[in-house]
């Protein structure tokens, strides 16, 4: 991947990053399970019954019974959750530190009170300080490798082949993802209930999901590899225990939350975790600050427009990487810091070395409001000056303040400044293409509380 990472060639070290992230889940989440004293007991008491609770590898549970730190890491661990393997133990910090070095305790120790290791010679792979060379292996580690040596083997020629893939791109010699179109739909759970019990013909919503019928055409014809899906969780994953800004969906799967009438009846939504991780390392380093999350259940905010793109397949047609905006609590994000953090992500995306078609959704709103006296609000005009303006001058409808949408388009209408993260991934906006292509618009009320909008934007 097309990522800047210069910390791979420093002696010694992992820098644990969304990649490792992603890689190491279960196996951090375990070392977190041993922070309260009855799980330490159960793990003291039959370490191979305890390991078998958790969706690790083999190799991970294999480095966790060995306490081999150094393959612990390779394999996605992560130093402080690490530790509370070591405190399990008994270890102190200090002789779980010097385990990994190859250095006796005693060793250790002392290299630290005569004022620790030198910088000089092991700041770079390759130079003479005492840090550089393979890692310390236990002899567990080392017989894992002998009796994998085919798997291993694989491994180091896909490690290859990715850096013969980095050269290729630096030498501009290979494809890069890009964004072909932006879509742009409401994401009402009364839509998602009605294609659940078979209510679409229904005449209160058969003209709804007649509208939507050009749309699930044109996805037939421009169907994506990915969709990078802007939407709010609905105090589903995330409760007031923690309500990021921005969060991205690293794993490789997500399952249909339980939003209290039970999970809908929908496929589990595949995740393309190459992608995600490389967006979330690229926008993070433009200065965005996201939450990575490995795993995560979605609700209708993502499910519903889903199904009005895709209708009710077996299994989604397309990889799908979440993205949750808070619009819940206040402080929400800004319309010019969602539109800003639209162009980051189109040069993420951009920056990505297989040419993968992405599409990019932003979902929530129109106007409504679901709680107070004023529940049931709908301002048909200022809706449909919002999609003239999403259309012809984003830029500026990115500047509108909050008081405006609450005001204009209800309290829960501020959900609309996540449809300009998409429209801030265009290639107008960038300076790198014409005006989108309206491949269709379509605005309906209601449905159930809410007015329904839609807009397809083409990359041309």
């Amino acid at each position: 991947m097309a990522l800047d990472k210069p910390y791979l060639d420093v002696p010694g070290t992992t820098i644990f990053d969304a990649e490792q992230s992603r890689k190491g889940y279960w196996l951090n989440q375990f070392c977190m399970s041993l922070m309260t004293a009855e799980n330490r007991t159960r793990f003291k008491a039959d370490e191979d019954a305890y390991l078998a609770e958790w969706p690790m590898t083999d190799e991970q549970r294999a480095a966790v019974r060995a306490r081999d730190l150094n393959w612990a890491m390779r394999t996605g661990g992560n130093i402080y959750f690490l530790a509370k393997l070591g405190a399990t133990d008994g270890l102190s910090f200090q002789q779980m530190a010097g385990s990994m070095t190859g250095m006796s305790e005693h060793a250790y120790r002392d290299m630290m009170i005569a004022g620790g290791r030198s910088a000089e010679g092991n700041r770079v792979t390759g130079e003479g300080g005492n840090a550089q060379g393979p890692a310390s292996q236990s002899d567990a580690w080392k017989q894992w490798e002998l009796t994998h040596q085919q798997a291993l083997a694989a491994q180091i020629m896909d490690d290859h082949a990715t850096q013969q893939t980095a050269a290729g791109n630096a030498a501009g010699s290979l494809e890069h993802a890009r964004i072909t179109a932006s879509v742009y739909t409401s994401h009402v759970p009364a839509i998602g209930a009605a294609i659940d019990l078979g209510k679409t013909g229904e005449p209160y919503w058969q003209p709804l999901f007649a509208g939507y019928e050009p749309s699930k055409q044109w996805m037939r014809d421009n169907q994506p590899d990915v969709v990078f899906l802007v939407y709010n969780d609905h105090a589903t994953s995330f409760d007031l225990g923690m309500i990021p800004t921005f969060a991205i969906g690293t794993a490789a799967e997500f399952e249909p939350a339980d939003e209290g009438y039970g999970p809908r009846p929908v496929p589990k939504v595949i995740g393309h975790p190459d992608l995600a991780s490389h967006i979330a390392q690229s926008v993070i380093q433009q200065d965005f600050d996201l939450t990575i999350v490995n795993d995560l259940k979605v609700d209708h905010g993502l499910t519903v427009p889903m199904n009005l793109l895709f209708g009710s397949p077996d299994a989604w047609p397309v990889k799908v990487i979440p993205f949750a905006v808070n619009v819940v609590q206040y402080p929400v994000p800004s319309g010019a810091r969602c539109f800003a953090l639209g162009k980051a992500i189109r040069r993420a995306i951009e920056s990505y070395d297989t040419p993968l078609k992405v599409q990019i959704w932003g979902t929530g709103g129109m106007s409504h409001q679901l709680q107070g006296p004023r529940a049931g609000l709908i301002n048909k005009e200022w809706d449909n000056k919002f999609l003239d303006r999403l259309i012809a001058e984003p830029a500026e409808l990115a500047k509108v303040p909050h008081i405006e949408y609450v005001r204009e388009a209800g309290s829960e209408g501020i959900e609309l400044v996540m449809w300009l993260i998409a429209r801030g991934a265009m290639a107008d906006v960038a300076g790198t293409g014409p005006a989108p292509h309206v491949a269709h618009r379509f605005f309906h009320v209601p449905a159930s509380n809410t007015a329904v909008g839609h807009l397809i934007l083409e990359n041309q």
